[in-house]
C-alpha cells in the first residue's frame, strides 16, 4: 500500500489562540523560526508523501505564498552574499506541480474538509495530517505509520493514537483495542468523546490518519454530528463496517499548538533540540526562573 498524497486541512479559523490568528492564519504561526505548516509538510515529505493538498479558506492565501519562490528575496539574497539563508529556503521549496490548493467554503467540520479533497486524492490511500499538531521525533509519526501500514492489506486504514489520562478520555476521540502486535493493533470500535467512565480505552486519536478512498463516498452523504458539523470520527465508524482499522501508538512528543499552552510548550521543546539555541535557551529559563 503506497501512500503518494497527503490532505492538510488549513481552513479552521485557530480562535483558541485569538487574537493571534485574527489576520494571521493559525497554520503560519512559528515555532521557534519555521511555521507551522512547514514542520508538517517536512514531516510528510521524510515520510515520502509526493503531492502535498491544502484544503483552505478565507483569508489563507499567504500559505500558499510561503510555499512559492519569492524572487525580490532570492535576489535581495543573493545580491548580499546571504548563502547560508538561500540554502535554507530551498530545503522548504516543493518541486513544480507537488502542491495543490482547494478551498472549503464553509466551516463544516474536519471531514467535509477531507471531502472537499477527494477529486486531487482520487482513488487511491491518502494521509491526512492536521498542522496544528506537531510530533517531535525521527523518524517523524507519519513514517512511522506508514512503515505500519506496509505490513497490512491493501483495504486498511491506519490511525495514529496516544494514550492520555484516564479521566480525561471523555474529551477525546477514543478507539477500543482488539488483537495487538507490537505498537500496532487492531482498532475494536471507535467514540468520540465518551461520556465518563465509558470509554474502552485509554488510547485518544489524535491528527495523524491513512485512510482508503471509499471514505469519500460515506462522508458525502454523512449527516451531520457534533457541533453541527461533519465529523470525520462519524465517517470512519461506518467505513469500519466494511474494512479494518489499526491503531499505532507512535514514538514521539505531541504537541497540541492549538491551544496557547500547547504552543508555547512546543516552542520550547524545539528549541531545545537546537544545537545552536539550546545552552543560551536554557540559561535564559534559569535567570527567569532565579536558579
Amino acid at each position: 500500500m503506497k501512500i503518494r498524497k497527503a490532505v492538510f486541512p488549513v481552513a479552521g479559523l485557530g480562535t483558541r489562540v485569538l487574537p493571534a490568528t485574527k489576520a494571521m492564519p493559525k497554520e503560519m504561526l512559528t515555532i521557534v523560526d519555521k511555521p507551522l505548516i512547514q514542520y508538517v509538510v517536512d514531516e510528510a515529505r521524510e515520510a515520502g508523501i509526493e503531492h502535498f493538498v491544502f484544503v483552505t479558506g478565507r483569508n489563507k492565501g499567504v500559505i500558499e505564498d510561503h510555499f512559492d519562490r519569492m524572487f525580490e528575496l532570492d535576489t535581495t539574497l543573493a545580491a548580499r552574499g546571504k548563502k547560508a539563508e538561500q540554502d535554507i529556503l530551498a530545503q522548504s521549496q516543493p518541486e513544480a506541480g507537488a502542491m495543490s490548493f482547494t478551498r472549503q467554503q464553509a466551516p463544516l467540520g474536519l471531514g467535509h474538509a477531507v471531502w472537499c479533497a477527494r477529486d486531487i486524492v482520487g482513488n487511491e490511500p491518502f494521509a491526512v495530517v492536521l498542522p496544528d499538531e506537531l510530533v517531535l521525533n525521527t523518524p517523524g509519526c507519519l513514517k512511522q505509520m506508514i512503515e505500519a501500514a506496509s505490513q497490512l492489506g491493501d483495504k486498511a486504514n491506519v490511525l495514529a493514537v496516544e494514550a492520555v489520562p484516564d479521566h480525561l478520555t471523555h474529551q477525546y476521540g477514543i478507539c477500543g483495542v482488539g488483537k495487538r502486535n507490537g505498537k500496532m493493533f487492531e482498532v475494536d470500535g471507535m467514540v468520540e468523546k465518551p461520556p465518563k467512565g465509558t470509554a474502552p480505552s485509554n488510547l485518544s486519536i489524535t491528527g495523524r490518519y491513512i485512510l482508503q478512498p471509499e471514505i469519500f463516498k460515506i462522508l458525502e452523504t454523512q449527516e451531520r454530528g457534533a457541533g453541527g458539523e461533519i465529523q470525520l470520527t462519524d465517517a470512519m465508524i461506518g467505513l469500519a463496517k466494511s474494512q479494518k482499522f489499526y491503531g499505532v501508538e507512535f514514538e514521539g512528543e505531541r504537541h497540541d499548538c492549538g491551544s496557547k499552552a500547547g504552543f508555547l510548550r512546543a516552542n520550547i521543546a524545539y528549541g531545545l533540540k537546537r544545537p545552536e539555541l539550546r545552552d543560551g535557551l536554557i540559561a535564559e529559563m534559569k535567570k527567569y526562573l532565579g536558579e
